[in-house]
């Protein structure tokens, strides 16, 4: 019996700093904290966004589809091109941050929409 190949995870995660990111509005929202670069593509795919908090208490992250960020080279700064709420309401977490891979990728992509994976 043929044993099945596991999975190779095509998403690696790479830390930032210094990034900044500000609601289309212009309100400074916080910064990427790392990409999620599709090895196979080797482009970045996801940003995850660190929002919130005082002092690095209770930041919390949101992943969003990289295609949903225009960089700013007058401000040096990356701009969320959807309304806060809607970034607001989509997936996050605040301590324990999720496995992710394909699976949880998915679900990300499947809460902005097929638009949102397009490189803006």
């Amino acid at each position: 019996m043929a044993e099945l190949a596991q999975a190779v995870p095509t998403l690696v995660e790479a830390d930032t700093a210094g990034l900044k990111v500000r609601s289309r509005d212009g309100d400074n929202l916080g910064h990427i904290k790392s990409l999620m670069i599709d090895k196979r593509l080797g482009q970045s795919v996801y940003a995850i966004l660190s929002l919130g908090g005082f002092l690095g208490l209770n930041k919390s992250y949101y992943p969003v589809p990289y295609g949903l960020l225009a960089y700013d080279a007058t401000a040096d700064d990356y701009i969320v091109t959807i309304d806060r709420r809607l970034l607001e309401g989509g997936p996050s977490w605040s301590n324990n941050a999720p496995d992710f891979n394909q699976a949880y990728a998915d679900r990300v992509s499947s809460y902005y929409g097929p638009a949102a994976t397009v490189a803006a």
